[in-house]
C-alpha cells in the first residue's frame, strides 16, 4: 500500500534528526516536530485507505 510505504519513509527520514535533537540540537528538534506533523497526516491517510478497502470488500 503506497500510503503505508510513504509513512514508513517519513519515520525513517526523521531518525537522524531525532538523535540530533536528543543531543541538544535545537534546529533538529524543530525539524523533528515538523516531521511528526507530516507523520501524523500520513498516518491519517493510511487510516482512510484502510477504511476504503474495508468498505469496498463488504459490498
Amino acid at each position: 500500500m503506497e500510503e503505508y510505504e510513504h509513512l514508513k519513509a517519513l519515520v525513517e527520514a526523521a531518525a537522524e534528526d531525532v538523535a540530533k535533537a536528543q543531543g541538544g540540537n535545537k534546529a533538529a528538534g524543530t525539524r523533528v516536530r515538523k516531521s511528526m506533523q507530516d507523520i501524523k497526516n500520513a498516518a491519517q491517510d493510511v487510516r482512510k485507505k484502510i477504511l476504503e478497502i474495508r468498505s469496498s470488500e463488504s459490498h
